[in-house]
């Protein structure tokens, strides 16, 4: 049996893709954003009182990194998984865990625009630097995918999913206007069943489509 705790709009996402993708049952037990990850039982499934957290055969697995390499080793370690020894490992492993580097950017600016709910605990050059580190993550890929359909040779993977549900996250704070590359392969691996069947729904965590820096006051 597989449980996957989620909460709409956040990492969890990532894990939930995936596991639409390969194809296997699983259940989904949805969190609200809130205190209600800190309950004692729910720590003993991610001691951090975050989501994602795995149930798998009994034990429990956090970090979608983590989550990511079990579950692709176990299910489709040739498909959507590259196995050790193959030509591709490196780069497979560089991908899905660069997704963690740009998410650590939209966390920022989600924190900023979304979870400080007083406007003096915000501030500008956060947003602005946040949302400039966006952009950078969003040049790294442009090299990457340039003359490419997907970011390994092989075509896709899991890194795919990976960097696509950061890359779904970063575009509420950082538009992907001048990466063609990227824009391009993001139009790609977002008509894919497993991606539409992750979204959301009513259930959003933001309150627009969009989050502009602020202006610094004069």
């Amino acid at each position: 049996m597989i449980t996957l705790h989620h909460c709409p709009q956040t990492r969890s996402m990532r894990s939930l893709w995936l596991l639409h993708e390969l194809g296997v049952a699983f259940e989904v037990v949805k969190h609200g954003f809130g205190k209600n990850l800190r309950d004692p039982d729910y720590l003993r499934l991610n001691p951090v009182g975050r989501v994602p957290a795995l149930e798998l055969d009994g034990e429990a697995i956090f970090e979608t990194g983590a989550i990511t390499e079990v579950l692709c080793e176990r299910f489709s370690p040739e498909g959507l998984g590259r196995p050790a020894g193959h030509p591709e490992r490196s780069q497979w492993l560089i991908w899905v865990h660069f997704a963690e580097t740009i998410t650590q950017h939209s966390a920022a600016l989600t924190q900023q625009h979304v979870a400080l709910r007083e406007d003096h605990m915000r501030s500008p050059i956060v947003m602005k630097l946040e949302a400039a580190r966006l952009l950078k993550c969003y040049a790294a890929l442009e090299q990457r995918l340039a003359g490419r359909g997907y970011l390994l040779d092989g075509g896709f993977s899991a890194a795919d999913i990976s960097v696509g549900q950061a890359v779904y996250l970063a575009r509420f704070f950082a538009h992907l206007d001048g990466f063609e590359a990227v824009a391009a392969w993001y139009a790609r691996i977002t008509v894919r069943e497993g991606f539409i069947a992750s979204l959301p729904g009513d259930d959003t965590l933001f309150a627009g489509d969009f989050f502009e820096p602020w202006e610094m006051p004069a």
